[in-house]
């Protein structure tokens, strides 16, 4: 126990998880900026943008890795996307980790999709977030003093895994679980965002199950 409380976190190995492919998720944007023109686009209508992703973290070999989304062989990100305007930021990653890593099993009456493991996130605390200040791909740790209607919030929260698991992934993405002292300090290929992970995971005590 420490003075922000207990640190230490269990971790499963990745060989604990399966995995199987279902349909592709295309990305609503072909290119950074049409995402970026969309943002825009956004914010004239509902104000700054809120996005939320997940930090689910596994071992192998004894060492921590980090359960990154590749897309076309270059590009990676956490799983999660942003949030639609009022919604919770806890059930909204539960929902895109959902749709982004689970089947569904069935649809309600009124249309919605029914999960397979749709509770199985274990999400605990923001551990980090980021901000956007302009209409651009850059992202700030800090909110600059000048800044006063930043264009977009991203909180990063820290989410475990069950012992075993199912995660399904569209057929047009990979999941990759990479090692912590690969992304360390390794902006050029993961980017400012993913190559803090480290960082931030550094005051958590792993429990290597």
């Amino acid at each position: 126990m420490s003075i922000l409380g207990n640190t230490e976190i269990q971790l499963h190995p990745l060989s604990n998880y399966s995995f199987a492919q279902k349909e592709d998720q295309p990305e609503e944007d072909s290119s950074v900026p049409a995402r970026l023109e969309r943002l825009q686009r956004q914010y004239e209508t509902h104000g700054m943008r809120r996005t939320v992703e997940a930090i689910v973290v596994v071992h192998v070999h004894n060492h921590p890795h980090v359960l990154l989304l590749q897309i076309a062989n270059s590009f990676f990100k956490l799983p999660g996307d942003y949030l639609q305007p009022g919604e919770d930021e806890i059930e909204g990653l539960k929902l895109r980790l959902n749709k982004q890593l689970s089947r569904v099993l069935a649809t309600t009456d009124g249309g919605e999709p029914l999960f397979e493991g749709a509770d199985d996130w274990d999400i605990r605390e923001c551990i980090g977030q980021w901000w956007r200040t302009n209409f651009e791909s850059f992202l700030y740790p800090y909110l600059p003093a000048h800044i006063t209607r930043p264009k977009e919030n991203k909180k990063v929260f820290l989410v475990l895994l069950p012992p075993h698991r199912t995660l399904w992934i569209p057929r047009n993405l990979k999941l990759m679980a990479v090692p912590l002292f690969e992304i360390y300090e390794n902006s050029s290929r993961f980017g400012n965002q993913i190559s803090a992970i480290p960082y931030l995971l550094s005051r958590f005590n792993f429990v290597l199950q």
